[in-house]
């Protein structure tokens, strides 16, 4: 059976990309990157995924007009790679909403927290400053409202005494390269069904959470 084809968006050092093409060098992972673009010629995740063997492209958004004409092209090179799901890694742009209706239900995201709470950015610190006794990741579907599309599944890490931004972001982060290629195996078996807002996933026992807490 053909793999899908995954193609993922970054803008910098690519962490959860990599952990995606690592999960695909297993014989029984259902799919394969078959393409990073990033926006940022110089980006060294692009790097990463070139030394890996995977195809890459440099698109600046700096050459558009406007954000539905780049997206219209980051749009066609994944489409000349035939593939049949976008993931954003660290992607840092505001895409137009024509992207993820081009791509609806086709296009998942990576956030560091447990959304809805902190969308946006510096979510680490913003977790801090509340108070937060946990703190995670999220992978959702995108959809053309920032960082609020359906929530497929979450990891949670505790917010210890002492933490910063960069150490709770390193938790979250281990958590986050576990979490993306699980989904996206999931995605790839056809398992993920979407009804509005709720996501459901073939094979979870019913009433059971897709909400994973690991070890600190």
């Amino acid at each position: 059976m053909a793999k899908l084809k995954v193609g993922v968006l970054i803008s910098g050092r690519g962490s959860n990309m990599a952990a995606l093409i690592e999960a695909a060098t297993a014989a029984d992972y259902p799919a394969e990157v078959a393409v990073v673009v990033s926006n940022v010629a110089d980006t060294p995740g692009l790097k990463t995924a070139q030394d890996a063997g995977v195809a890459t492209a440099a698109i600046s958004h700096k050459g558009f007009p406007d954000r539905e004409s780049f997206d219209r092209a980051v749009s066609a090179e994944l489409e000349k790679r035939g593939v049949g799901l976008v993931a954003l890694a660290g992607f840092m742009r505001i895409q137009s909403p024509w992207f993820p209706a081009h791509w609806k239900d086709r296009i998942i995201n990576i956030h560091p927290s447990l959304l809805p709470a902190f969308p946006g950015l510096r979510v680490q610190q913003q977790a801090i400053d509340a108070g937060s006794r946990i703190s995670g990741c999220t992978v959702h579907f995108v959809t053309a409202d920032l960082d609020a599309g359906p929530i497929i599944a979450q990891a949670a890490v505790p917010v210890l005494p002492g933490d910063d931004a960069d150490t709770l972001a390193a938790r979250i982060l281990r958590q986050e390269h576990r979490l993306y290629p699980m989904v996206v195996r999931w995605f790839a078996e056809g398992r993920i069904s979407l009804s509005g807002a709720k996501v459901a996933v073939a094979g979870v026992p019913k009433g059971a959470t897709l909400l994973f807490s690991p070890d600190p």
